[in-house]
């Protein structure tokens, strides 16, 4: 049986809020709890209920855009998952809202099945971005600056070869077949590899793993 998620949807435009509330909850498991149609509104929707998932335009004047309020919401509320939301698949934005904390990326022209599809992967603690994506921006992001303090060096060498493996868009079962280990130990193992890199998802954690050049799984 599928896990309940309590779901934000934050967009500025109602149509796309109606028909994502339809599409949402076609599924019994997917609870919508609130709408916002600006940043601001999406905090207070955050504040108001701990949703498990907020759904995210980037894009949402006037104030404050919806990568700032990725931003705070992964700072505020780490149990939060936030999948941002937008109508052009560019690598530079998607690579942005992976950097604010972003659990994933949809277009909003995309197949309405992709966004349950993504609902389903945050359930079981995969990465909601294609794993081709994933590729394309981790290598963008390893052309950024880098902070001259590597945090991998903290990392034991079995939490590596699982990092590196989330940063292919591997999910947990896949990492516990790849590796032959249960589930619940590459859960530990991650739960180690957020602690000492102080992140908050597999997301942030690839993203860092890219911009220190960890080297992928061999």
């Amino acid at each position: 049986m599928k896990r309940t998620l309590r779901i934000v949807l934050a967009d500025d435009h109602d149509v796309v809020r109606i028909g994502l509330r339809m599409v949402l909850e076609q599924d019994e498991a997917n609870r919508v709890v609130a709408e916002a149609a600006t940043a601001e509104g999406a905090l207070q929707a955050c504040e108001a209920h701990q949703p498990d998932v907020v759904i995210l335009d980037v894009r949402m004047p006037p104030g404050a855009s919806g990568l700032e309020a990725c931003r705070a919401i992964v700072s505020r509320w780490p149990e939060t998952q936030v999948i941002m939301l937008t109508s052009y698949a560019d690598d530079g934005v998607i690579a942005d809202a992976v950097e604010a904390g972003a659990v994933g990326y949809l277009l909003k022209a995309g197949d309405p099945r992709d966004i349950s599809r993504a609902l389903d992967a945050v359930r079981e603690g995969a990465s909601v971005l294609d794993p081709a994506v994933t590729r394309r921006v981790l290598a963008l992001l390893r052309g950024r600056s880098t902070p001259t303090a590597d945090p991998l060096k903290a990392l034991t060498t079995r939490e590596r070869e699982i990092l590196a493996l989330v940063a292919e868009g591997r999910s947990n079962a896949d990492i516990a077949e790849h590796l032959v280990l249960s589930e619940k130990t590459v859960r530990n193992h991650l739960s180690g590899v957020f602690e000492k890199l102080g992140v908050s998802n597999r997301i942030e954690a690839a993203a860092l793993a890219a911009r220190h050049h960890l080297p992928p799984p061999g």
